[in-house]
């Protein structure tokens, strides 16, 4: 069934912005330490807030080099063992002004105590594509069944990802299509805090949260050239309670991928652009059966993607995503604003027209504003035999206000729409 189309187009502007702290380095006995290079005090602040943490287990103490050379893999892998081991709250340091090279590694629980993994240099990812094989090519670095797990320290993860880049079949058409890494996974993990991170250049998707409860993203800077195939960047799936805070993202994907199995999730003051938005789905593929409720998006800016406010689900799924609303947000040139697409197909040939399909409901949109870079900002492609239904649109107050060749429209109220496309 053909799209319902409304001609629409939003205009509006926000800032966001963040800040700097600075601190002086002492001695142990409090005095003023005068001749303190800036790495020296450095590295004293790194150590004494990460001992305040717990007990301390640098990369360096387990043989770690660190001149973005060597494989710091072994070492990486000897510091975890030891800090899951500590009956006490523990650290795992990834000191700062260095380059630690890692291949793929898993970070694997039940630990003794919670864990605190300080990263102030840099993980970055061996160059070399050899060293993975296919059955490990979708993973770098991996956090599995840890309770009360922190990754923190303001330092960076980069995953070294234009070499993979270029072997891709969407750059290069000679290419065969296989996976490729993603950067942090967390798989199984509770009560999961990632704060302060850079995480750039991922060969693959950027961050995976997969299988995990009670979960804390905040202030993450995830960052990768706009024409990188399939970079998202943070994909959730089979989660529950999950809050997403204060993160800058620029990929080549979905700056957010909100997948089957994902309930009760809040985002709020994310910037995203350029990539392809904010998703919920794909849902339903191959026949599959999804669900996904309780998905909140607050206060979210957006800059030159693909799309806004994004449902897409496969024909022949099942199951639902209900109770879902994207409210507060500022979307500037933006070439789908909000769209719902149960007909969604990525595949090479066209896909069959099925019946079944993932039921979409109960889909709020609210005072959502911006400028669009087509005619159509809300475009709505209902299932015909399972439609949308009990969608709440916005209602629309056309205004004559120019900008340039366009109309500006403000969304600004809500109007319960029955019927279904």
């Amino acid at each position: 069934m053909a799209p319902c189309k409304l001609h629409l187009v939003f205009l509006a502007l926000l800032f966001f912005s963040g800040g700097a702290l600075a601190a002086a380095g002492t001695t142990a006995n409090g005095t003023a330490t005068a001749a303190a290079t800036p790495a020296t005090a450095s590295r004293v602040r790194s150590l004494a807030s990460s001992a305040s943490q717990g007990v301390v287990f640098s990369l360096d103490r387990y043989g770690a080099r660190g001149d973005g050379r060597h494989d710091d893999t072994p070492a990486l892998s000897r510091a975890w063992k030891a800090a899951c081991a500590s009956p006490r709250p523990a650290v795992v340091l990834v000191p700062g002004g260095k380059r630690y090279l890692l291949k793929l590694v898993k970070l694997s629980g039940p630990c003794k105590s919670s864990v605190t993994v300080t990263v102030k240099g840099t993980l970055v990812a061996s160059p070399n594509t050899a060293d993975w094989s296919d059955r490990d090519r979708r993973h770098w670095i991996v956090f599995r069944a840890v309770d009360k797990l922190t990754v923190n320290g303001g330092g960076a993860v980069d995953g070294n990802g234009e070499t993979w880049w270029k072997r891709s079949c969407k750059i290069n058409k000679a290419m065969p299509c296989k996976e490729a890494p993603t950067a942090l996974s967390f798989h199984y993990c509770t009560s999961l805090r990632v704060q302060d991170l850079k995480i750039v250049n991922s060969q693959q998707i950027h961050m995976s949260v997969e299988d995990c409860a009670s979960v804390q993203l905040t202030g993450l800077s995830i960052t990768a050239s706009g024409t990188s195939p399939n970079t998202d960047g943070i994909h959730i799936t089979r989660s529950k309670d999950v809050q997403v805070t204060n993160c800058k993202i620029k990929t080549g994907d979905d700056c957010m991928s909100i997948e089957n199995g994902t309930h009760n999730l809040h985002v709020s003051q994310v910037v995203c652009g350029p990539g392809h938005g904010i998703s919920i789905g794909s849902l339903g593929d191959d026949n599959s059966r999804a669900e996904v409720s309780g998905i909140t998006i607050d206060s979210v800016q957006l800059y030159g993607t693909t799309n806004g406010a994004r449902i897409k689900t496969y024909q022949g799924g099942s199951g639902y995503a209900k109770d879902i609303t994207f409210q507060n947000m500022i979307m500037d040139n933006v070439k789908n604003p909000i769209i719902i697409d149960q007909d969604y197909c990525d595949k090479a040939k066209p896909c069959k027209a099925q019946g079944s399909a993932v039921e979409v409901s109960n889909v709020v949109f609210k005072n959502i504003r911006g400028t669009t870079v087509t005619k159509d900002a809300i475009k709505l492609n209902c299932s015909k035999n399972v439609p949308c239904r009990g969608k709440y649109l916005p209602e629309r107050k056309m205004e004559k206000i120019w900008d340039g060749s366009s109309t500006a429209v403000h969304v600004q109220k809500l109007g319960h729409v029955h019927q279904s496309c």
